[in-house]
């Protein structure tokens, strides 16, 4: 059985890395991994605060450009690529806090990743044009997984911003089709969607789930792992 997981970079290190939550958390996954000797889990990490850091200050000293010229080229995908980086350099961190269970190397093309040798997988940004969400509905198409579970500082889909809209209403289950039509089909690095919009598209063409809740939930999250009831939004 294998579970992909696209862990938001924003609850790795929203500022910076959430050390207490990373120990529960690998304290989790350890608990099944011993108790569940045939689940395999592939964890695919954002970029988090160190990618919106580093693309600020690109941006800014840019001018708000969104490529830097060099020898008179334009570098149109700069600040995708700052964001790649930190999403690999979250995915090392990850792989270390896991050396019990994982002995691949951090995935950096999911369309070249070989067979698990352990019960761990972690990934990384691949190329600019999408996020790692899109990384990890390729390792489910790969490796067979029919859903994603997208652990964020999201707790749910909502039908508008929160934050800016009152009158935004939670969603428990939503279409791709509708989905799609709220986040649109276009990627730019550091869009703040629920689920990347390229990711989306690839989703729904291979009839893949995806379920978006709050990653530092972990009550929550073992619900979801063991099938239960839970508090997040499935997309179908």
């Amino acid at each position: 059985m294998v579970t992909v997981i696209s862990l938001g970079g924003s609850i790795v290190a929203p500022a910076q890395v959430d050390v207490e939550f990373l120990k529960k958390f690998v304290n989790l996954i350890n608990t099944f991994l011993e108790t569940e000797p045939n689940r395999r889990f592939i964890f695919v990490v954002g970029g988090g605060g160190p990618a919106r850091l580093y693309q600020n200050a690109y941006k800014e000293i840019t001018a708000g450009g969104e490529g830097c010229f060099k020898d008179g080229s334009l570098c149109p995908n700069a600040a995708d690529w700052i964001g790649i980086m930190a999403t690999r350099l979250n995915a090392q961190l990850i792989k270390a806090l896991m050396s019990k269970w994982c002995s691949d190397e951090v995935v950096t093309d999911p369309t070249k990743a070989e067979p698990l040798s352990g019960h761990v997988l972690v990934a990384a940004g691949w190329k600019p044009g999408f996020s790692t969400d899109y990384d990890a509905v390729l390792l489910a198409e790969r490796f067979g997984a029919d859903m994603v579970i997208n652990l964020s500082n999201i707790e749910k889909v909502y039908t508008a911003d929160p934050k800016t809209d009152p009158d935004a209403k939670p969603i428990d289950k939503i279409s791709w089709a509708d989905f799609r039509s709220m986040v649109g089909d276009e990627w730019t690095p550091g869009k703040n969607v629920p689920f990347d919009p390229i990711a989306s598209r690839h989703a729904e063409k291979i009839a893949l789930k995806v379920i978006c809740a709050g990653g530092k939930d972990l009550d929550n999250f073992r619900k979801i792992l063991n099938g239960e009831d839970f508090f997040g939004t499935t997309i179908y």
